[in-house]
């Protein structure tokens, strides 16, 4: 089976080809300005594959509320342009083949369920920690996506009345909140100028990690006492910290005994596949949904 796949970032576009049960080719392009200029783009990876050899279909990974059935993708995103209009017919128009779609976060899930973290498991929260944090629930090893297409997005959880898990437990937004307080210039403080910071022991930038540090564990608590999940997959660019990760551990574990309820023991796991969960999970999603 050979499937064409991108995953549609905002500032990004991952491509590669599934040959022979596995991801080869891979390359990106940066995200296009209007949806022509992607639908050109696009078209050119494509080809470029399909010279090589026949393709059976297209799989994608995209930000946004996306109704795989419908082929519309609702909601908003860093990518203004794919929003609202049937895309995946005219996807199929312009490829001449099969296309299936789906939630870029859905498709990291689907990637560990198929092969990854979660191929053993029947139920699994999936988090995304970038620059907001999404996710996905998975029951009985199938997305669980709900009546608004809104399953899975753990950053709008309020965690004080106030601040959302995205707001407090972004190292993107915290890292700019951090930047400002210190009077640096805008861009400078990123994600991994904070943790350097902080491990540096710049008492600010400690403050600022311990607190996004709590914010993960708050919010694992809260989905913990609510889904009690055979395990929680953690993926995004702080899942390669394996320090952050162990203290993620070690501050639920916290809140859940503070608040008596010890006896739950979250699995706590970093994805297995890292940069490339989006393009399996695509690949997966078109597997289950047109069955090649």
């Amino acid at each position: 089976m050979s499937i064409v796949v991108f995953d549609i970032g905002g500032s990004a576009v991952k491509f590669g080809l599934w040959q022979e049960d596995a991801l080869t080719g891979k390359g990106s392009f940066g995200t296009p300005k209007t949806w022509n200029a992607m639908k050109a783009e696009m078209k050119s990876v494509f080809d470029g594959f399909a010279a090589a050899g026949s393709i059976e279909g297209v799989a994608i990974s995209s930000p946004g509320a996306v109704d795989s059935d419908a082929g519309i993708i609702g909601g908003i995103s860093a990518v203004p342009y794919i929003h609202h209009f049937p895309i995946k017919a005219e996807w199929e128009t312009m490829f001449g083949n099969l296309v299936s779609v789906e939630n870029d976060a859905n498709c990291a899930a689907l990637a560990e369920v198929w092969l990854g973290a979660a191929k053993d498991i029947q139920h699994a929260l999936f988090i995304v920690i970038g620059s907001g944090i999404g996710g996905a629930v998975i029951l009985n090893r199938q997305l669980f996506k709900g009546k608004n297409l809104f399953g899975g997005e753990f950053g709008y959880m309020l965690l004080d009345g106030e601040n959302t898990l995205s707001g407090l437990g972004s190292p993107v937004q915290v890292a700019e909140r951090y930047g400002k307080a210190m009077g640096l210039p805008d861009g400078v403080a990123d994600g991994k100028y904070l943790f350097e910071k902080a491990e540096e022991g710049e008492p600010a930038a400690v403050e600022y990690v311990d607190g996004m540090i709590d914010a993960l564990a708050r919010g694992i608590y809260n989905l913990s006492v609510s889904f009690n999940p055979d395990r929680v997959i953690i993926g995004g660019g702080i899942s390669v910290r394996e320090d952050l990760i162990a203290r993620i551990r070690e501050r639920t574990a916290y809140h859940l005994d503070a608040h008596g309820a010890e006896g739950i023991e979250p699995d706590i796991q970093v994805c297995a596949f890292r940069n490339d969960a989006n393009l399996i999970g695509a690949v997966a999603h078109f597997r289950e949904t047109i069955g090649l």
